[in-house]
């Protein structure tokens, strides 16, 4: 999505159109999800994707059409039903919306892209709302925008200030992670907002073991990486190339160093008690929203207690995730790392970490099917 934005900075700097489609709204099973654009240059190349297939090839078509004729934003449904499905070889069956939005002068869109671009380099969250239904009234149309930033300002609006208010209290909670939200406030009235933030951040503390087995599966979902640990002989580029950031430092220091946000996951894999207490303290004080520790029960009862000694609230205490990970019966160092990313995913996209196993009852109805 990042090069979408960079690709529409780019061209509306040197004043040409360019029509940006988003996937607003899926149901069923999609090819992309919500989130996903793709940007059609006025020559028909385009950046991103949404999807594949005639698609993606309609909704281009679409985008192409509109710059040639200098159309209006529009909001369009496509249904993915078996047969399309299967001449596109894919195995889906869902509806997908989009809102297919033609930006022909930079003031349009220009000052929003550059906060976005901003926020994903590490300044201030931003949120972008954008009207997908509107009433035939002179005060909407579909593609009307508001910026809302994290500081409580905005630029832009959706047309009156009920439904920038409603758009304003959802951005404060899709802000943290970078997510998305369709939103219907009224019957006539729908708007699709994105959150935009930094990438995620993992802090590691403790460079043992399960740290190197961690920190190349984070980051290869995209995460940046901080590795602490005041021992030199394991925080070190050679044990941990690529990482964004290794701080030789004790924890309650080396968390003074780190640029924590909102958006960063706290992993406290020390190498013993007194550091794993002294570096969840470090953490938990701070504004990450995830903080786990590694360990069992036991360990995990003694370190609270020295927890609640030191005066840490006992809010703070029940939002820490210790021991950390999802039950897998993780034993080895790769096995306990794949078990903390799998959690740190589910806490980060919202999932349940339920298996996604066939119910029975659906296997039932295609037995029952074929037998008849």
């Amino acid at each position: 999505m990042r090069e979408v934005i960079q690709e529409a900075i780019s061209i509306l700097n040197k004043t040409h159109p360019l029509v940006v489609a988003t996937v607003v709204k899926t149901k069923g099973s999609t090819p992309q999800k919500p989130g996903s654009k793709l940007l059609v240059r006025s020559d028909g190349t385009g950046v991103g994707t949404l999807g594949g297939g005639c698609v993606e090839g309609d909704i281009w078509f679409a985008a192409s059409e509109l710059l040639k004729n200098k159309g209006k934003a529009q909001y369009k449904e496509y249904t993915l039903n078996e047969d399309l499905a299967a001449q596109e070889g894919l195995v889906c069956g869902g509806t997908m919306y989009f809102l297919i939005d033609p930006i022909y002068e930079a003031k349009e869109y220009i000052d929003f892209a550059k906060e976005i671009e901003n926020a994903y380099k590490g300044g201030p969250s931003v949120a972008v709302a954008t009207l997908t239904k509107a009433p035939a009234h002179k005060d909407y149309y579909i593609g009307m925008k508001l910026l809302i930033r994290s500081d409580g300002s905005i630029l832009g609006t959706l047309g009156n200030i009920e439904i920038d208010q409603n758009a304003y209290d959802y951005a404060q909670k899709l802000m943290i992670y970078g997510k998305n939200e369709y939103v219907k406030f009224q019957n006539d009235l729908e708007y699709f907002i994105e959150a935009f933030t930094t990438p995620p951040q993992l802090v590691i503390c403790g460079a043992g073991h399960v740290a190197k087995a961690i920190y190349p599966i984070a980051k290869n979902l995209g995460f940046k990486i901080f590795i602490t640990d005041d021992r030199k002989e394991f925080a070190n580029e050679k044990r941990f190339p690529g990482v964004d950031k290794i701080i030789s430092l004790k924890p309650e220091d080396a968390f003074l160093e780190l640029p924590i946000n909102p958006n960063t996951f706290v992993v406290i894999a020390t190498r013993g008690h007194r550091y794993d207490h002294i570096a969840l303290k470090a953490a938990a004080i701070t504004s990450a929203s995830y903080v786990g520790l590694l360990g069992s029960k036991r360990k995990t009862i003694l370190v609270y207690e020295d927890l609640v000694k030191s005066g840490l609230s006992i809010d703070r205490i029940k939002e820490i995730r210790a021991p950390i990970g999802l039950d897998i019966h993780a034993r080895t160092p790769a096995e306990i790392a794949l078990s903390v990313m799998s959690e740190i995913m589910m806490f980060r996209l919202g999932g349940t970490g339920k298996p996604m196993k066939l119910e029975e009852w659906r296997v039932d109805k295609i037995f029952q099917k074929l037998k008849n």
